[in-house]
């Protein structure tokens, strides 16, 4: 139990699992102050012709700008323009969806070059996420 400032018989518990109603709440609260997200999932993939995925995007747009989550090409076929070919596609809906950039994150200085070739300028970073490393963010405005 907590008990400070007026506060009384407030009982904190570790879940395994995020709670929905905090992430909803909180999400009400930022929706007032900043405007409702439009949320809408996007997911990519590129299959060969027995239906293997050997690509794929995951992300989701809000408040006008595109979040790539996930991109993954299997390492045989890297190198070979498919990574590009999702990220043009990510780009073309993203513009259909009115969105005014692109964002994304990773840890891996060839991804990070991969995104700077792409037309995709640093935003920020941390160092030591993960440890001995940097988590880098990338953004690209869409005219």
């Amino acid at each position: 139990m907590i008990k400070s400032q007026g506060i009384e018989k407030i009982a904190l518990s570790i879940e395994e699992m995020e709670s929905a109603e905090l992430a909803a709440r909180l999400g009400d609260e930022v929706a007032d102050h900043f405007g409702p997200r439009d949320e809408r999932p996007v997911c990519i993939v590129a299959r060969d012709p027995q239906g293997s995925l050997v690509a794929g995007l995951n992300g989701v747009s809000h408040w006008r700008w595109l979040y790539v989550r996930h991109l993954w090409v299997d390492k045989p076929r890297r190198s070979r323009g498919l990574g590009r070919l999702l990220m043009a596609e990510a780009e073309r809906l993203a513009r259909a969806r009115g969105c005014v950039g692109v964002y994304v994150d990773t840890f891996d200085s060839r991804a990070a070059a991969f995104y700077e070739g792409l037309g995709f300028a640093r935003a920020g970073e941390i160092d030591g996420f993960p440890p001995g490393h940097a988590r880098l963010f990338f953004r690209k405005p869409l005219q």
